[in-house]
């Protein structure tokens, strides 16, 4: 094989692995930016989970009052008999 024809295909081999790393280059600059947006989706989505969180009424507060509540009732109807 002539020295030209080796130097060639050397030529066309280094630009296919150009292009194939700006390629894959390419698609790994894509999944950082889709793997930084699922990084501020699941934030946004724990801050607001957590304003949830902080303003529900809790289950025992609520049987409680609702106790309570019975308990006068009843002793409000056996006081007016």
């Amino acid at each position: 094989m002539p020295d030209g024809q080796v130097a060639l295909a050397l030529a066309e081999l280094r630009s296919a692995l150009e292009v194939g790393f700006a390629r894959m280059d390419g698609q790994l600059a894509l999944l950082v930016q889709r793997s930084d947006q699922t990084d501020k989706a699941v934030a946004e989505l724990e801050e607001r989970v957590a304003a949830l969180e902080r303003t529900r009424w809790p289950l025992p507060t609520v049987a409680v009052l609702t106790s309570i509540t019975a308990v006068a009732l009843t002793i409000l109807s056996l006081t007016r008999t």
